[in-house]
């Protein structure tokens, strides 16, 4: 495949795409399309803060190729993520993936000449900026689900506001998030403008059923009941409702134990399908797909499905609270993966899953008292993890940490 860092600019003395693009259908952020193209043309860096279900991840890299010459870079935490939206945004503007919308990630690059939109995994785009620092022909970059706060997104964004800086003072930024810290990205970039979107128009009603089960002390009793009581809420769901289900559960473990404890007990037309980060591609399609006609799917993922990814057929959410996160373990020397609570950001994110298309239900298996003690939002992996490979990027990048 063509290098996806490369990029010619063929148009000739035109002011924007001028794209053939289809009608497309309408979706809540649409009437803030003329303040975010304005702030695409004109502003270094804003803000754009957008509830799950608005349309912010397909409609503004679109409204980018509109308002500015050459390569827009689109960056997703996730790889599945950026499959499923690369083939979205590719269809909508009526091509195929490779086309004008192209994909960058690990073990999987279309890229060609006529490729303007890449959609790129936040690892891939390290690559390429160290690579090539003034990132030539990228317009625009937006970083997506930056409220996850990895340490590839936060080192990508350092990197790009310092080529930006020294470099490229036309290249243009956009920091999108449905639940956006604003308050601690304000005080690096004061002068950012700040864009918010209200919440769609699908209301989702959130039910508390946590585990009342006698002796659950600690954590590691609850993950141990955990798959039963998952197993339980969710064949009570299927009996109110008659949508289809995404449960979120920590990891491939729990996964696999509440499959089993549904297996035999699910309605007729019903199938279950796990979704976690170490399926093949063509298995995480498989439960991202449609179900068929007549048919409920029972979706069991990780944090993977938190952000991004839209499951048709979907209004009905099943919550866990719980995830799993790589902790650097100085005194041993090791990355290991702790389980813990989320932040109320990702619960926001999670139930924001179940009224992407219509009203919907939300049941988060805690207490409504216990989210008081809840963090508001993500811990940025910068203080949780190895930092060789930070060290290694910014060796590369020919700067010190504390620039």
């Amino acid at each position: 495949s063509p290098d996806p860092c490369q990029y010619t600019d063929t148009r000739q003395n035109t002011r924007s795409t001028g794209l053939p693009m289809p009608t497309l259908p309408p979706l809540p952020i649409d009437p803030y399309r003329p303040r975010i193209s304005e702030l695409l043309r004109k502003s270094p860096v804003f803000l754009l803060e957008a509830p799950p279900g608005t349309g912010k991840s397909t409609r503004v890299p679109l409204w980018a190729l509109d308002a500015l010459p050459g390569r827009v870079l689109l960056l997703e935490p996730r790889r599945a993520a950026a499959r499923m939206l690369a083939r979205h945004l590719a269809n909508l503007t009526g091509g195929t993936v490779g086309g004008l919308v192209g994909i960058a990630m690990r073990q999987e690059t279309r890229v060609s000449r006529s490729t303007r939109l890449l959609v790129v995994t936040e690892g891939v785009f390290t690559r390429m900026i160290t690579d090539e620092q003034s990132l030539s022909g990228v317009s625009c970059v937006l970083f997506d689900e930056f409220h996850e706060r990895s340490i590839a997104s936060d080192t990508g964004l350092a990197l790009a506001l310092e080529s930006q800086s020294i470099l490229r003072p036309d290249l243009h930024l956009g920091i999108l998030s449905a639940t956006l810290d604003r308050e601690s990205l304000k005080k690096i970039l004061p002068d950012a403008p700040e864009v918010v979107s209200p919440a769609p128009g699908y209301p989702v009603r959130t039910v508390y059923a946590p585990d009342r089960t006698p002796g659950l002390f600690s954590l590691t009793d609850r993950l141990r009941h955990l798959p039963l009581h998952m197993a339980g809420v969710i064949l009570h769901c299927l009996r109110e409702t008659s949508s289809s289900v995404l449960a979120f559960l920590p990891g491939s473990a729990e996964i696999r134990r509440t499959a089993e404890a549904l297996e035999g007990q699910i309605p007729e037309g019903c199938a279950v399908f796990p979704l976690l980060g170490n399926l093949s591609a063509r298995e995480q399609d498989a439960a991202l797909a449609p179900a068929p006609e007549g048919q409920r799917k029972i979706v069991l993922a990780t944090d993977i499905a938190e952000t991004s990814l839209t499951i048709q057929g979907v209004s009905t959410v099943v919550d866990s609270g719980l995830q799993r996160r790589p902790h650097w373990d100085a005194a041993s020397g090791r990355t290991r993966l702790v389980t813990q609570t989320i932040p109320l950001s990702s619960a926001r994110q999670r139930q924001g899953r179940a009224g992407r298309r219509c009203p919907g239900l939300c049941v988060r298996l805690w207490s409504r008292e216990s989210e008081k003690g809840m963090a508001p939002f993500a811990r940025p992996e910068i203080l949780e993890a190895d930092l060789t490979p930070l060290a290694m990027d910014l060796a590369l990048w020919g700067a010190a940490p504390g620039d």
